[in-house]
């Protein structure tokens, strides 16, 4: 792809006589993960994150550090199917990303990228890679993130070679009262009760499906989607929910927790490492996707539809 072709994809890039600095072009990235061994996505010095792994290998390839920006940032010990990543590169460091051969620079960026997270065993797996559409944020341009939670109650369901990325729960869970707390939950709502801010960040939400089921295998799964998700949402929904479904809690507790609007002990964690982002969702028409990016960075309200 020349140049003339990326500046009809996104009009910023049309050279200018004024432009001193190299013209960007923004790639995409659909990578899976498993959380285990990592101190969650974000940065943090010393320790082994999924973000300081995706950004270490993108310095090799490309030869300078490259910051990555991510669709929803998941916690120590928690998994990914398919999350979204965007990042800059020049047109020159664009154009070489094949290395003259005839590939997709996309595909040859996968295959690089798989080629130097060797090292990881396998717990990071880049899907696709990707030249964004105009205006793309991967976080803020998303409509929606979905989550599933998968729970073993009762020890005859414990499995040795699950244990991994499903929770253990030694009483038996009540299956209608699980989702009788989860529907309480459904709608634009003020979650502080189940979250830990952010500072300068809200804490209201649109949650649009909670639901708990059990497999054919008798494991209960939890399936989550919200316009976006705090920071602990999911963990201390589902944490709520449990209380309530081995009879810890009353029938109601949980829509009597949302209602404080207050974060304190009771604020419950399920185990992280049974949480999986399964799906993050954008604008199939592309030129929404900047309209998105922009309304999605506006503070939400509650009386916001």
């Amino acid at each position: 792809m020349n140049f003339s072709e990326l500046s009809h994809l996104n009009p910023a890039l049309a050279p200018s006589d004024a432009q001193t600095e190299p013209a960007l072009v923004r790639m995409c990235l659909r990578l899976g993960y498993d959380g285990s061994s990592y101190n969650g996505w974000a940065l943090q010095p010393g320790l082994p994150t999924i973000q300081g792994v995706l950004e270490a290998a993108l310095e090799m390839l490309i030869r300078r550090p490259i910051r990555t920006t991510v669709a929803g940032r998941t916690d120590a010990g928690v998994h990914a199917r398919h999350q979204m990543v965007h990042f800059d590169l020049t047109e020159a460091e664009f154009a070489s990303l094949n290395r003259g051969a005839d590939l997709d620079p996309g595909y040859a960026l996968v295959r690089r990228l798989r080629g130097v997270l060797g090292r990881e065993e396998g717990r990071v797996l880049v899907h696709e890679a990707y030249l964004a559409p105009t205006g793309f944020d991967a976080r803020f341009s998303a409509l929606w993130r979905r989550y599933a939670y998968r729970i073993a109650d009762g020890p005859a369901r414990f499995d040795p070679l699950t244990r991994a990325f499903t929770m253990w729960h030694k009483k038996d869970l009540n299956l209608e009262l699980l989702n009788a707390e989860a529907q309480s939950l459904l709608g634009r709502h003020d979650f502080l009760s189940f979250c830990k801010p952010r500072e300068r960040a809200t804490t209201i939400r649109t949650l649009t499906e909670f639901t708990f089921e059990r497999d054919e295998a008798g494991i209960i799964v939890a399936h989550l989607k919200a316009d976006a998700f705090c920071h602990n949402m999911v963990r201390a929904m589902i944490g709520a929910c449990i209380a309530v479904g081995d009879g810890s809690q009353k029938p109601g507790w949980v829509a009597e927790r949302l209602e404080m609007a207050v974060r304190d002990s009771k604020n419950m964690l399920a185990d992280p490492r049974a949480l999986v982002l399964e799906e993050v969702a954008y604008p199939q028409d592309q030129a929404e996707i900047a309209w998105r990016a922009q309304a999605t960075r506006q503070r939400r309200v509650l009386d916001q539809q």
